[in-house]
C-alpha cells in the first residue's frame, strides 16, 4: 500500500497528517496551488519501500520548483530501475522531536506495538519501547517515559517539551483497544517519523504492508495450527473438559509405562524403577512379557485398567500407534524425541491426531514428564522431596530436573512440575491457567523457548494473581524474518519478552540460579503481609556495602535514606562512629560481635519507618578466620530469626557471603534456622537483589 493510502487510514482514525495532493504524472504549479510552502515531494511506486535511501524524497521546495524536482527524481529513479507511479506533494511539517510508532504481527504473540526515537535515529540508536496489543493508557504513558531520550520529550536545553498527551493519544489510536491494530490486515504498519511538538503530533510518513493471508490482527491466530500430515486423518477437537482440571496429570491413580525392555534396560526401565521407588502403582506395557523389571505387564495400552497417565518411550515412528490405544486414559506423555524439533512436523501432527482420536491429552512430545511429591509422580531419581507450594512448567526436561534437585537442596518444596517439550497439545498457557486456581500452588516458575501459543500465555499471565518467574531461552535472537519496516527490524524476541513481563507483572530472570532464587523468595515471603516500602541493607562495613548498593540499583530496587529521627538512637547503639549513617547501614557482625545488635537496630529503624524488605548480609569467612566455632554464626542466625518473628510486616532476607568458607554442615544449619523463621538465604548480594526486586515488583504490579 502506498504512503498516501496509509495516511488516509490515519486521517480517518483521527491522526493529523500533512495536507497534500497526489498526482499520477508530474505535478504542475496548478496541482499544488492550494498548499503552503515549503513543500515536500515524494515519489511512490512498486519497489519504493525506503524512499530516502532511493532518493525519492526532496524537502524545502517552493511551488515553482516542484515540477522540475519531480522530473529530476523520476529520471534518477529510472536509472535505478524503478518506475515512479506518481508523486505525493505535501506541506512540510514544522520541526520537532522525531518519533517512530509501529505495529507488527509477531508469529507467537500476535500484534506488537513499538514506539521510540524515529527518523534516522530509529536504527542508529534503537531507543525504543515495546508492548503487546492492546495497550492500556498506563502502557502508552510508560513507553515514551522509558526511552533513553525521554528528556527530549520533556524539554531539553531550553527547548520546549512536546505535547505528551498527544503522543499518548496516538499510541492508543494505533495500539489500544479498538485501535488500528484490530482493523488492519496486519503484516507491518509504521509511522516514521512522527513529528512531536508542543502543539501536537503530525504523522509525516507512513508505511503499511498487509499480511499475505489477508487476515486482520484481531481474528488471525497468534500461533499457526500444527501442520497436518498428508496421510493423517482430520484432527478432531480436543476432548471435552480440556484445559479444565489437570489433577489426574499430577496425581494419577496409576501409571502405565510403554517401551521398557526385558533384555536391554532403557529409559522405560528407568521410569519403572522411579515409580516403584515412589510408591506409585505402575504397570508395564510389553507385547510379549508378563513382567518387566519386576513390574506386571500387559500386552497393549488398551489393556491397562485404572490408569490415569501413560508414559510412552518408543521410537518416534511408533508413538502415534501407541497413543491411539490410550482410550480412557486422561493423559499420555510422549518422552520420545524426533518430531517437530527434529524437522519432522508431519510425525508431530500425526501424533496429535492420534491423541485427539483416543480422547487423551498429550504431554510433549520430547519431554521428561511430571514431578509431584504429593501425587507420587516423578521423572527423577533419588526419591521424592517434600510437597510444597512452588510449581514449575518447563519446555526443557533437563533444566526442570536441575531446578527440582538444586531447588530442593536449597529448601524449595514443589507442588507441581510439568515438562512440556514441544507442547503439541498441553501448553504452558493452559497449565498456568489451571495452576492459578490450584489450592496447592503459591508461585509459578516458567522456562520457555517457544511459547507455542504466545497470545494465550500473555492472557494467562495477565489474569493470574500468583507471582510468576519467567526464564526464557533464546531471548537474544533478533526478528524471525527479514523486515521491510524499521519496526519489523527493531522488534526482537528479547524486547517482546521484556514487554510481556512489564505488562503482566511477571519477573523475567536471566539465569537458572535466579529462577530458583526468586522462587525461594516467594516461597518464604509470599504469604507475608508487608506494611512498609523500600529496602534496607544492613551488615558489616567494607566494600561489600558499596557493592550491595550497586547490586540493588542494577536490579531496580533503590535503597532509600534512613529516617532522620532514628540517627540519634543508632549512635546510642554504637553505630556511626567516625562515619555517616546511611543505607546500606554498617553494623558490626562477626565472631566477636553482639548477635542481638542487628535485631535492636532493626527495631529502632522500623519504629520510625517500616521498611518492606530488610537484607542482612554477613561475611561467613570472617567467622572462621577470626574464630573457630560455628556458634557465633548460628547465634546470629537465631537472633535474625527472632527479629523476623518480631517484625511480621517486614520481609527479612539473609545473605551468607563466602559461605563456602564454613565447615561442612554449618551452612545447612544456618539455612535450617532461617527456613524455620520464613527467611530465604542467598550466597550473593546480586542473587538477593534480584529476588527482593522481584518481590517488590509483584507486590505493586
Amino acid at each position: 500500500m502506498f504512503e498516501y493510502q496509509a495516511k488516509e487510514l490515519l486521517r480517518r482514525a483521527g491522526v493529523t497528517v500533512p495536507r497534500g495532493v497526489v498526482v499520477a504524472g508530474d505535478p504542475t504549479p496548478a496541482d499544488v496551488a492550494g498548499l503552503d510552502e515549503p513543500l515536500v515531494l515524494k515519489a511512490f511506486g512498486a519497489g519504493l519501500v525506503h524512499k530516502s535511501d532511493a532518493g525519492a524524497v526532496e524537502l524545502g521546495l517552493r511551488r515553482s520548483q516542484v515540477a522540475e524536482a519531480a522530473s529530476r527524481m523520476r529520471a534518477a529513479l529510472a536509472g535505478r530501475g524503478v518506475t515512479a507511479a506518481g508523486f505525493l506533494v505535501e506541506e512540510q511539517a514544522a520541526a520537532g522531536v522525531e518519533l517512530i510508532v509501529g505495529v507488527v504481527r509477531d508469529p507467537a504473540f500476535g500484534p506488537v506495538l513499538l514506539a521510540g526515537l524515529g527518523g534516522v535515529w530509529a536504527e542508529a540508536l534503537r531507543d525504543t519501547a515495546v508492548r503487546l496489543c492492546p495497550i492500556s493508557e498506563a502502557d502508552a504513558r510508560a513507553m515514551p517515559a522509558a526511552l533513553r531520550g525521554a528528556a527530549l520529550l520533556r524539554g531539553y536545553r531550553g527547548r520546549p517539551g512536546v505535547d505528551v498527551d498527544a503522543v499518548v493519544k496516538l499510541l492508543m489510536t494505533v495500539g489500544g483497544p479498538g485501535g488500528l491494530w484490530e482493523r488492519l490486515e496486519l503484516g507491518e504498519f509504521e509511522i516514521n517519523p512522527v513529528i512531536a511538538a508542543p502543539s501536537g503530533v503530525v504523522a509525516v510518513d507512513a508505511r503499511y504492508l498487509p499480511a499475505a493471508d489477508g487476515a486482520t490482527a484481531s481474528d488471525a491466530p497468534a500461533t499457526p495450527e500444527p501442520p497436518t500430515a498428508s496421510d493423517a486423518p482430520a484432527t478432531p477437537e480436543p476432548p471435552a473438559g480440556s484445559g479444565a482440571d489437570f489433577s489426574a496429570l499430577f496425581e494419577p491413580r496409576a501409571v502405565a509405562v510403554v517401551g521398557a525392555s526385558t533384555t536391554r534396560p532403557n529409559f522405560g526401565n528407568m521410569f519403572l524403577d522411579f515409580y516403584r521407588a515412589a510408591g506409585m502403582p505402575v504397570v508395564a506395557v510389553h507385547p510379549e512379557a508378563d513382567e518387566v523389571s519386576g513390574v506386571p505387564a500387559v500386552r497393549s495400552l488398551a489393556e491397562a485398567a485404572g490408569v490415569d497417565y501413560a508414559l510412552v518411550a518408543v521410537p518416534a515412528e511408533r508413538c502415534a500407534g501407541v497413543v491411539r490405544q490410550a482410550t480412557g486414559i486422561p493423559y499420555t506423555q510422549v518422552m520420545s524425541g524426533g518430531f517437530g524439533e527434529a524437522g519432522r512436523p508431519e510425525l508431530e501432527a500425526e501424533l496429535l491426531a492420534a491423541a485427539r482420536a483416543a480422547g487423551t491429552r498429550l504431554l510433549g512430545p520430547n519431554c521428561m514428564g511430571v514431578y509431584c511429591p504429593r501425587g507420587r509422580q516423578t521423572f527423577t531419581g533419588g526419591g521424592l522431596g517434600p510437597p510444597g507450594t512452588i510449581a514449575l512448567v518447563s519446555q526443557s526436561g533437563g533444566l526442570a530436573g536441575e531446578v527440582v534437585k538444586v531447588g530442593e537442596r536449597r529448601g524449595l518444596a514443589f507442588s507441581r512440575v510439568a515438562t512440556v517439550g514441544n507442547a503439541a497439545d498441553v501448553t504452558p498457557a493452559e497449565l498456568l491457567r489451571w495452576l492459578s486456581h490450584d489450592g496447592e500452588t503459591r508461585a509459578v516458575g516458567l522456562y520457555l523457548e517457544d511459547p507455542r501459543d504466545g497470545r494465550a500465555l500473555y492472557e494467562a499471565l495477565a489474569a493470574t494473581t500468583l507471582p510468576v518467574v519467567l526464564l526464557v531461552g533464546g531471548r537474544s535472537a533478533q526478528g524471525r524474518r527479514a523486515a521491510a519496516s524499521h519496526t519489523g527490524g527493531l522488534v526482537s524476541d528479547g524486547r517482546i519478552w521484556r514487554a510481556l513481563a512489564e505488562q503482566t507483572g511477571a519477573t523475567l530472570v536471566t539465569s537458572q540460579d535466579d529462577l530458583i532464587g526468586v522462587l525461594a523468595f516467594f516461597q518464604a515471603h509470599g504469604s507475608r503481609a508487608v506494611t512498609g516500602e523500600g529496602v534496607l541493607v544492613v551488615g558489616p562495613s567494607g566494600g561489600a556495602s558499596v557493592l550491595a548498593a550497586d547490586a540493588f540499583d542494577r536490579a531496580g530496587a533503590g535503597l532509600d535514606p534512613l529516617p532522620g529521627e532514628v540517627l540519634g538512637e543508632l549512635r546510642e547503639l554504637g553505630l556511626g562512629a567516625g562515619s555517616t549513617l546511611a543505607n546500606p547501614l554498617e553494623v558490626p557482625v562477626g565472631p566477636r560481635g553482639r548477635p542481638e545488635l542487628v535485631p535492636r537496630v532493626l527495631a529502632a529503624v522500623t519504629r520510625h519507618r517500616p521498611y518492606r524488605d530488610v537484607v542482612a548480609h554477613v561475611n561467613v569467612q570472617s567467622f572462621f578466620t577470626y574464630g573457630t566455632a560455628a556458634e557465633p554464626l548460628l547465634g546470629y542466625a537465631r537472633a535474625l530469626a527472632g527479629a523476623q518473628h518480631d517484625l511480621p510486616g517486614t520481609r527479612i532476607t539473609l545473605v551468607t557471603r563466602n559461605a563456602e568458607c564454613a565447615p561442612a554442615g554449618v551452612e545447612d544449619e544456618v539455612r535450617a534456622i532461617a527456613a524455620a523463621a520464613g527467611m530465604p538465604v542467598y550466597r550473593s548480594m546480586e542473587a538477593a537483589a534480584v529476588a527482593v526486586a522481584a518481590g517488590g515488583r509483584h507486590g505493586t504490579a
